[in-house]
C-alpha cells in the first residue's frame, strides 16, 4: 500500500514552453492560481459530497482584473465537470466512491511573447477512496502535465483560452480521450492477436498463485510502487514530443524486476524482449509488440475477464477499439471484493482501480494477461 506517498514533480512532457527568466513572480503566482483552481474543480466533481452542497467552481471567481477564463474556456470547463459529475455517477453504481480529493499544481515554464503566454503545469492529485476495507489501498494518486494557453486582453487582464494534455496517459480526472501512443514497427510474422477481455463484474474464479511459481509477484508490485513517478535511471523515459508514451517501457521494467529474463536479438523482432539504458527491443517499450512477444513466448495467457486479473498481471486498452492497443498497466494490487488496481505511467498513476477505468472509459476495448 502506498498510502500518504509524495507526488514528486517529474515534469518532461511539456518541455516545448521555454523558461522566460523575465516574467514577473506576480504574473506566475496569477497564472498557477488559476490553474490550481481549474485542476481542483475537476477533482472535487468526482468527490462524493455527502452535504448535498453543490460543486464548487472556484475558477469563475476571485480573478477580476488579474486572470480569468476567456467565455470559450470557461464553456468547456463548465462541460468538463458535467462528464465528470456523470463519471462519478458511473462509478458509484460500480461500487467506487471517493471521500475526498487533493490537488497542486506546479508551475514548471512561463513563456510570455507579447499580449500570449504559455505556461507547463504539473497537476499532483491524490483521491481517498471512501469505503476501505482491510488492506485495500486507501488513495490513489496520479501526476499530469497541462500546456496553459492565456492572452491579456486591452486592459490587462489575462484569460484563460486553453489547454492542453501534454502526457500519453490516462488521469481520472481528464475528459478527453488521449491521443494514442506510436507503437514501434513491428515484425510482419504474423504476430498473434490477443482476446478482448469482458469488463463483467461477474467473472468465473480464475485463481492466481502469487506466492510461489516462476516469477516474484511482490518484487513487481515494490517496483512499481517505487517508480511510478520516481523514474529509474536505469532506463531512457520515453516521455515528451514524439516519444510515444512511457507505460509498456515501465510495465516492462516492473515484469523484469520480478523475473522475466531478456531474450536478446534485433530490437525490431517482437520475438525478442530486452531493455536497459543503452538499448531497448520493439517489445519492451511497445504497446501492441508487447503484447505479441508476451503471447508469442507463452509468458502469459489471456484473460477472459478484466477483472480476474491480480498483482503482476497486465492490462491494455485500445480506446478506440481500432485494433491497435493505446496503453499497458500492471496490476499492483486486487481487493478482497475481487477489484484490482493498476499502476502505470505516462500520467503517472499509482493504484487506480479497474472500476474507475471502466467508468471513465466505457467504450473502450480492453485485454488482460495473466503473467
Amino acid at each position: 500500500m502506498v498510502a500518504g506517498v509524495a507526488l514528486v514533480p517529474n515534469w518532461s512532457a511539456g518541455a516545448a514552453v521555454t523558461d522566460d527568466p523575465t516574467v514577473d513572480a506576480a504574473t506566475k503566482a496569477t497564472f498557477q492560481k488559476l490553474a490550481d483552481a481549474v485542476f481542483t474543480d475537476r477533482t472535487q466533481a468526482l468527490v462524493d459530497d455527502s452535504s448535498g452542497k453543490k460543486d464548487r467552481h472556484r475558477h469563475t471567481s476571485g480573478f477580476s482584473g488579474k486572470v480569468r477564463l476567456s467565455g470559450t474556456q470557461n464553456r468547456q470547463e463548465s462541460s468538463a465537470l458535467s462528464q465528470l459529475r456523470g463519471r462519478k455517477s458511473r462509478l458509484a453504481q460500480l461500487g467506487e466512491k471517493y471521500s475526498a480529493g487533493s490537488t497542486t499544481v506546479t508551475l514548471d515554464a512561463t513563456q510570455v511573447k507579447g499580449r500570449n503566454a504559455k505556461v507547463a503545469v504539473t497537476e499532483s492529485t491524490t483521491l481517498t477512496y471512501e469505503k476501505v476495507r482491510g488492506n485495500e489501498p486507501r488513495t490513489t494518486g496520479f501526476q499530469a502535465h497541462h500546456e496553459l494557453s492565456f492572452r491579456a486582453d486591452d486592459h490587462g487582464t489575462w484569460q484563460l483560452t486553453g489547454i492542453r494534455d501534454t502526457d500519453d496517459g490516462v488521469a481520472v480526472n481528464q475528459v478527453a480521450a488521449p491521443a494514442p501512443a506510436v507503437a514501434a514497427t513491428g515484425s510482419d510474422d504474423n504476430p498473434p492477436e490477443a482476446p478482448r477481455a469482458s469488463t463483467a463484474r461477474n467473472a468465473p474464479a480464475n485463481k492466481k498463485n502469487t506466492t510461489s511459481g516462476t516469477y516474484d509477484y511482490k518484487a513487481m508490485v515494490a517496483y512499481a510502487q517505487k517508480y511510478w513517478n520516481n523514474y529509474n535511471p536505469d532506463y531512457p523515459d520515453f516521455n515528451g514530443q514524439g516519444a510515444g508514451g512511457d507505460c509498456t517501457n515501465f510495465v516492462s521494467q516492473t515484469l523484469k524486476a520480478g523475473g522475466w529474463k531478456h531474450v536478446p536479438g534485433y530490437t525490431y523482432d517482437f520475438h525478442k524482449w530486452f531493455g536497459n539504458a543503452d538499448i531497448q527491443s520493439d517489445s519492451f517499450v511497445g504497446v501492441n509488440e508487447f503484447s505479441w512477444f508476451a503471447l508469442s513466448s507463452k509468458r502469459v495467457t489471456p484473460l477472459a475477464y478484466v477483472y480476474q486479473a491480480d498483482i503482476g498481471d497486465v492490462i491494455q486498452m485500445d480506446f478506440n477499439k481500432d485494433g491497435s492497443k493505446d496503453h499497458t498497466m500492471v496490476v499492483t494490487y486486487r481487493s478482497p471484493q475481487g477489484v484490482p488496481y493498476v499502476s502505470y505511467h505516462s500520467t503517472n498513476t499509482y493504484n487506480r482501480s479497474v472500476a474507475s477505468l471502466i467508468a471513465s472509459y466505457p467504450n473502450a476495448a480492453y485485454y488482460a494477461y495473466r503473467t
